[in-house]
This record gives C-alpha cells, structure tokens and sequence, in this order.
C-alpha cells in the first residue's frame, strides 16, 4: 500500500486527509494519508526513512524543509518556499503547488477585474511567497504587509484608507483565523474597504473566517482557500503519480 502524508506543526485544522482519503475511495486507490505533526523540521530526516511516496508540507515548515530534500523542483527554487515532497529514485525532490492553486482560484475572481492592478499580501511566510510569485506573473504591483516588516514590506501600523482603497485586492496569508482560533483576524482598517474590494483568505476551516465577515460587512468580495487546497491537493497528486 502506497504511503502518502501530511507534515506540519499543528494540523487539527487540515482538510488534507479528508480530500484524499475520499480521493482513495472514489478512485479505488490502495493508499493511506497520514497527518503527521512534528515539532521541528529535524524530525523530517527519520520520515524519510519510513516510505512514504510522497508528502503535503505546511506550517511552519515550507521554508525550514528546504536544506533537508535533495533536489528542488524550478518553481519552488524560484520561489523558496516548498509544500510538496516526492520520493523518487531515491531522493526527495521539492515542489510548490500553492502557486497551481492559487493561481486557479484567483483567475475566477478576477475574470471580471480586470481594474485589479495592485494588491496587498498579509503574511511573509512560504504561503505569502506563492501568492508574490504568482501576483508577479500576473504584473499585479503588490506589498507584503508584516508585523515585524524587513525592507520593502510595510507593518500593519502604516496601514491606512487610502493604501486599501489604492490596493484593491487584499490576500491574507498568515494563520490568523484558523481553527481552533477563530476570532483572530488581521488588524487593517476594515471600515475603508467597500464593494470595489476582494478579500482571498488562504484559511478554509473555518469556511468564514473574521477577516471574512468583516470584508462582506464593507460589501467587499471575499474568498476562503478551500479551493485553493482542493486544486495545490491535485497538483501534488498529479507530481507524485508523474503525472
């Protein structure tokens, strides 16, 4: 039976082994997906030992994994941020589909906004990685927004109107407002947001989230990231399988 997995920290919110398990089923599959919580990265050197054909990696580990594969896939060098593994000929090689997958989901929002030209990624993890190289392809200007910024990103205190009003679409790429903490959400001035604005929040359970509500309260568009996983899921599916 082929081995497939989940690594991360904390992973009571994951949907992952939900999707695939019923992938398995409906396809009559002979696999298993385990979830997998490791407390450090380190613990990824005796995982790769156990046979797993290949594995989903989140929080907190999309960058720390890194150093730990043997090769890495194009996309993801360029990104520098992994969450897909697969073991093959003896090597454990990295790719990153949140790109496929975000990049799928977003393309159905934005088919009628075509006035979207700037955006605003809030988080600066290898989530918010993704989105940039995505958002570049798709010459959409944009800025990470951090609690702690680094050069060229700015902190939420220098959030203001008119910087959400400037930049229409707004993608939140930190855990705030996942499950089990559901009533935290990114601190930006929500009463300046309206109509003209898209909220994309990459958390899906819950399926609306605080930074959610607040969005369609300024009757602004908002998006979870359920299928955002659906899509970066079959993509991993589709690397492991070589297809």
């Amino acid at each position: 039976m082929r081995k497939f997995g989940l690594i991360g920290k904390k992973l009571g919110h994951s949907f992952s082994k939900i999707f695939f398990d019923q992938l398995f089923k409906e396809q009559h599959i002979s696999a298993t997906f385990n979830i997998i919580e490791m407390d450090n990265i380190a613990q990824f050197e005796k995982i790769k030992t156990e046979g797993y054909v290949g594995l989903s990696v989140t929080l907190p580990f999309k960058e720390t994994i890194i150093p730990y594969l043997d090769e890495l896939d194009e996309s993801a060098a360029e990104i520098g941020a992994v969450n897909c593994v697969f073991f093959k000929n003896g090597k454990s090689i990295g790719y990153n589909t949140d790109t496929v997958g975000f990049a799928l989901s977003l393309s159905k929002i934005l088919i009628n906004r075509k006035e979207i030209k700037k955006a605003l990624i809030l988080g600066n993890g290898g989530a918010a990685k993704a989105v940039s190289n995505v958002l570049g392809k798709l010459n959409i200007e944009h800025k990470i927004v951090s609690r702690n910024p680094e050069s060229g990103q700015i902190g939420y205190t220098n959030l203001d109107s008119q910087t959400l009003k400037e930049h229409k679409l707004i993608v939140n790429c930190s855990p705030l407002g996942m499950f089990p903490n559901t009533r935290t959400f990114p601190d930006i001035p929500y009463s300046a947001l309206d109509e003209s604005n898209i909220l994309f929040d990459l958390v899906y359970n819950p399926a609306e989230t605080v930074f959610m509500q607040r969005g369609k309260e300024q009757n602004a568009t908002v998006c979870n990231g359920l299928e955002m996983l659906h899509l970066q899921a079959m993509a991993a599916w589709n690397i492991w399988n070589d297809i």
